[in-house]
């Protein structure tokens, strides 16, 4: 596949009139509903005593097996351009109670899962993950692996920051069985990274990534960010390209999402600083041109992967999957989050535990399930979470596979929705047949906007707030 592939979107003319019309906040759909949906079970959302009852409602699914995703929220330093749930300590030793607990959670959860534990995902997130002493994290993984035994089958991912993983972290998640690594990089070029306060060489993510392949880590990821201070098309191209020549099985290359009322120290960035959303969405098609002009195929709005890699071919399959581990292709119907913030998918309940380590420290250890708050998704629900899923993931709509599944007429059930559409259509970003909707490769930068159109909550309560709730949508 070479770099003037027909599905490279094209930087037109009038790419300044479809920036204007679509620069604005929207959700990144990890979940539909989104988060800004969930709730304590006092305001009508979800609490431990649901979580308990969608917990007895998977082990009834005993055959099935599970995602299990780990938050390890501490970091030794914040990144400016981080959006994650983190805590900031140097002194590593105050931060094994909190191991402890996590042990302490997954025992809870399992005594509600008697009949079904057997994992074919377990994500380690963060935070650092490989923050901790290698011996430390891999005491940590092996009871919780005691717990929910591994399929022969499974993915087992860890996200590393390649500044503070040591071979010896390495050598111990392979010996646990972890199999794919996601290295975080954003940037190379050096006055980006000072800007982000994220100074990270070529040399320290090579060495990772070459030592993760020799202990039989069979895919690697890296993450990249457009739309950071300092970039230029010039400046991102060639990180682009080290990042090309290191040969990842895959590729996420996020839309910065800056959010300063959720992150105060996001504040320490200029805004003068970052690329203004024309060029922002240059240097999203600038990865698009190489990732594909390299053979790599593209998977739902962000990522990239290598033909032989397992996203590409659930892609083309049609088996590819969105969750809050990214999109993924593996069959388990119920994501269980532990740690603090973490969020589960569970019998038909987003579960997400408290932020607060205190409270999650006092509740655990009381022999509680720390949930805070979560939603109930409800038949519509569910239907809207198929079709913006499927926009997401494969850039088109089967509609008779959509109304066969959830028993509706999709013209008639839509017919709102397909209002919206059809003004995004009017601009060449989709194509709307009767038996088929397909997102085109101009519309693939913009596939966000398009998923709201489906979005009820987005239209009925958020649409005209004048509060900030989600990043930009280029």
């Amino acid at each position: 596949m070479s770099a003037s592939d027909s599905r490279r979107p094209s930087l037109r003319a009038d790419i300044a009139r479809l920036v204007a019309a679509h620069d604005r906040p929207g959700p990144r759909y990890t979940s539909y509903p989104t988060a800004v949906e969930f709730h304590p079970e006092t305001q009508g959302g979800v609490g431990e005593t649901e979580a308990r009852a969608r917990l007895e409602l998977a082990n009834r699914r005993a055959a099935e097996p599970l995602s299990l995703y780990l938050h390890l929220p501490f970091c030794a330093h914040r990144c400016l351009f981080c959006g994650c749930n983190v805590i900031i300590t140097p002194h590593k030793e105050r931060t094994l109670p909190y191991l402890d607990l996590l042990v302490r959670e997954a025992e809870l959860v399992a005594a509600l899962l008697p009949d079904r534990r057997a994992l074919s995902q377990l994500h380690l997130g963060g935070g650092t993950p490989t923050y901790n002493a290698p011996e430390d994290l891999a005491r940590t993984v092996r009871r919780v692996l005691e717990l929910f035994p591994a399929r022969a089958d499974a993915e087992l991912a860890v996200e590393v920051d390649p500044r503070v993983t040591t071979f010896e972290h390495l050598d111990a998640l392979g010996a646990l069985g972890f199999n794919r690594i996601s290295l975080g990089v954003q940037d190379f070029s050096p006055a980006v990274q000072a800007a982000v306060e994220r100074l990270q060489s070529v040399e320290q993510t090579s060495n990772v990534i070459e030592h993760a392949r020799r202990r039989g880590f069979r895919g690697v990821n890296l993450d990249l960010i457009y739309g950071l201070p300092f970039q230029t098309p010039e400046s991102f191209e060639a990180s682009l390209r080290t990042a090309l020549s290191l040969r990842p099985d895959r590729a996420a290359v996020y839309s910065y999402a800056y959010v300063p009322w959720k992150g105060a120290h996001m504040k320490d960035i200029e805004p003068a600083t970052l690329p203004p959303a024309e060029l922002k969405l240059e240097l999203g098609a600038i990865a698009r041109e190489l990732f594909l002009g390299a053979g790599y195929e593209p998977i739902g709005m962000d990522h990239y992967a290598a033909p032989h890699d397992e996203l590409a071919l659930a892609k083309r399959a049609g088996r590819l999957r969105r969750n809050f581990q990214g999109y993924t292709v593996i069959p388990a119907s119920d994501v269980i989050g532990l740690g603090i913030s973490s969020i589960g998918d569970v019998a038909g309940a987003y579960l997400q535990n408290t932020k607060k380590l205190t409270e999650y420290e006092q509740l655990v250890a009381a022999g509680h399930l720390p949930i805070e708050r979560g939603v109930l998704r409800s038949a519509e629900d569910e239907l809207r979470r198929d079709v913006i899923h499927e926009l997401l993931c494969n850039f088109a709509l089967d509609v008779p596979a959509i109304e066969r599944r959830h028993a509706i007429r999709f013209e008639q059930h839509f017919a709102r929705d397909l209002e919206l559409l059809r003004e995004e259509e009017a601009q060449g970003l989709v194509r709307i047949g009767p038996e088929r909707i397909e997102v085109t490769p101009t519309g693939e930068l913009f596939v966000r906007n398009l998923a709201m159109c489906f979005d009820t909550y987005w239209r009925d309560k958020h649409a005209g707030s004048a509060k900030p709730k989600f990043s930009r949508t280029v």
